[in-house]
C-alpha cells in the first residue's frame, strides 16, 4: 500500500513517520527549509517512547511521487483547496483521501478541488509541533485517528486495510460510521483550547480559564446539538477533563 501524506509537518509527520517507521511505503509532498532537512537527514521524530529517523520518498512534485492507494491531508484548513490541487497527480481511481484537518469542513473543500474522488472525514489525536526542519517532537500520550466509513465495498476495504497498518505502526486508528459527529466531538474541545492558548497560554490550572473554557465547550456543544450532531450527553465534561490532562506548555496549531 502506497500512503502519501500532505504534509510531513506535525501531524502528517508524526503519523506519516510511524507508518515509515513500521515499513510503510510512504511518500510526502513538502517544501522549503523541511523538504531540504528531510531530503538530506531524514525525518527525525522524537517523543515519550524514544527518538527515529526515517526516509521517506518526499518531493514538492507531486507528479514525481505518482499515485498513492491513500492520501492524507493534514494541513492546515485554509491551505486545503490549494494543497488538494497540488495533489490530484496523487490520485488514481482507486485512491482514498482522508482528512486530517481540524474543523468540520474539510472533507467538503477537498472534494470541491478533486471532484469525483473518494474523500473521507477525519479527526487526529495527536500533540506534536515542527521543533525545526525536518524534526518533529511529539508530546504527551494522544496518538490515534478516527476516519469515515465509505460507502463502496472497494474503499471500504481499502480504507480497513490502512487502519489495520496504522494499528500496526503503533498509534490508534478505528472507522466510524458518523464521521461528522466525530468531527463535532473534537471540534467542541479543540474551539475553546484553540481560543484561550491563542489568547492567553495554557492556564487550565487557573479556576478562572477553567469556567472560561467551560463556557466556550457549552456554546460549542450547543452549535453541535442544534446542527442535529449526535454527540455524547457529557461531551461538556469529558471535554472540560481531556483540557484539564494536556501536559504543560502544549498549545493549539492555531
Amino acid at each position: 500500500m502506497r500512503i502519501a501524506v500532505l504534509a510531513p509537518g506535525a501531524v502528517g509527520g508524526y503519523f506519516g513517520g510511524l507508518l515509515a517507521k513500521a515499513g510503510e511505503n510512504i511518500a510526502a509532498l513538502a517544501r522549503g527549509a523541511h523538504l531540504a532537512a528531510i531530503r538530506e537527514n531524514g525525518l527525525r521524530i522524537e517523543g515519550p517512547d524514544g527518538e527515529y529517523r526515517v526516509r521517506l520518498d518526499v518531493s514538492d512534485d507531486a507528479a514525481q511521487l505518482g499515485s498513492a492507494d491513500v492520501v492524507l491531508f493534514a494541513v492546515k484548513l485554509y491551505q486545503a483547496a490549494a494543497a488538494a490541487r497540488a495533489a490530484a497527480s496523487l490520485f488514481g481511481p482507486e485512491t482514498v483521501a482522508i482528512s486530517l484537518l481540524n474543523g468540520v469542513t474539510g472533507p467538503e473543500i477537498i472534494t470541491d478541488a478533486l471532484p469525483g474522488s473518494t474523500v473521507l472525514g477525519g479527526c487526529a489525536y495527536v500533540s506534536a509541533v515542527i521543533a525545526a526542519p525536518g524534526y518533529i517532537r511529539h508530546n504527551g500520550a494522544m496518538s490515534a485517528i478516527v476516519v469515515g466509513t465509505p460507502e463502496g465495498s472497494s474503499a471500504r476495504a481499502k480504507t480497513a486495510e490502512f487502519v489495520e497498518r496504522c494499528r500496526r505502526a503503533g498509534f490508534g486508528a478505528e472507522m466510524t460510521g458518523d464521521v461528522r459527529t466525530a468531527l463535532w466531538t473534537k471540534m467542541i474541545g479543540l474551539s475553546a483550547n484553540a481560543a484561550l492558548t491563542s489568547a492567553a497560554g495554557l492556564l487550565y490550572a487557573d479556576p478562572d480559564v477553567l469556567a472560561a473554557a467551560a463556557g466556550l465547550i457549552g456554546e460549542a456543544a450547543a452549535v453541535a446539538r442544534a446542527l442535529g450532531m449526535a454527540v455524547a450527553d457529557d461531551i461538556e465534561e469529558v471535554a472540560l477533563r481531556q483540557l484539564k490532562g494536556f501536559p504543560p506548555g502544549m498549545y493549539a496549531s492555531l
